[in-house]
């Protein structure tokens, strides 16, 4: 009789679906999924800020159906015939079929508490958020439309791959073109509002995501170029405690607020509201 209910326990466990339980990266502890994504996807014990998709961050931060994607359709090419271990185009074959998109760049528009607005983001899932030859034109072509329609841009930006070293210099020239689209959309007096999430690296963060005129980031974000390890490495000397988190930055002037996820979406209402002139 013991045995038989022994059995039936053991079944019942069986049936328990493994995906329930998550782990947090940032204080390793088991969470229960459901509640880390009621929460936004932050851990309710440290508060580490979990990478969300590029639709669910659409969903926490835009008005409800006002998003509107644009040049979904571009692709990357292989121009320099990549191999080493894995060919480029298998690496980028495998990234869409992860993800569904097309390259690690989403541009279209949207309203913000009724405030029209290009919105931009990285996706980290492709390719480490890496900006090759499609990000860098999807960003370039999302200021020249904000600069033309006199809209504001927001753009979330979590790149940890940088320049998308597959593309060579096709990649590198990303940096000069999208800085120089920022430019012009600064010159006609637009407004550009950055955000970083964990991480920013790179020739990401070396061009158009550090360009913002109000650059907010999430708590305990990494951003940079290098990484620490690389750093302390060449200059053979230790960093100080939390270098190249967000809240470092924003403790030596680089960056203008630190904002948690669940506020992000009041905050940039806020900005809008101050910052973008009434059209009445």
């Amino acid at each position: 009789m013991a045995f038989e209910k022994i059995k039936k326990f053991i079944s019942r466990k069986k049936q328990i679906p493994g995906d329930l339980w998550t782990q947090c990266p940032g204080c390793s502890k088991t969470l229960f999924k459901r509640e880390v994504e009621d929460r936004k996807k932050v851990c309710p014990d440290c508060q580490y800020h979990f990478t969300l998709t590029p639709l669910e961050r659409i969903d926490q931060l835009l008005d409800p159906g006002s998003w509107t994607e644009l040049w979904a359709d571009l692709e990357s090419v292989d121009a320099l015939k990549f191999e080493g271990d894995v060919s480029y185009l298998k690496k980028l074959a495998s990234a869409m079929k992860e993800t569904g998109q097309k390259d690690a760049c989403l541009v279209g528009t949207g309203k913000i508490e009724g405030h029209e607005l290009v919105f931009g983001q990285t996706d980290s899932r492709f390719m480490m958020g890496s900006m090759g030859s499609v990000v860098g034109e999807k960003v370039a072509r999302g200021f020249e439309l904000a600069t033309e329609k006199k809209l504001p841009l927001v753009f979330v930006s979590g790149s940890g791959g940088g320049a998308r070293m597959f593309e060579g210099c096709l990649s590198l020239m990303q940096m000069a073109k999208t800085s120089a689209a920022i430019a012009r959309h600064a010159e006609a007096g637009g407004l550009f509002i950055s955000i970083l999430t964990n991480p920013t690296m790179g020739g990401v963060m070396a061009s158009f995501a550090a360009l913002g005129d109000v650059i907010l980031a999430e708590p305990r974000a990494l951003i940079g170029f290098a990484g620490p390890r690389v750093i302390e490495q060449t200059i053979k000397q230790s960093l100080p405690k939390g270098f190249q988190t967000s809240e470092f930055l924003l403790a030596h002037g680089f960056i203008d607020r630190v904002v948690d996820r669940s506020c992000l979406r009041v905050e940039l209402a806020k900005l809008l509201d101050y910052l973008v002139p009434c059209s009445a």
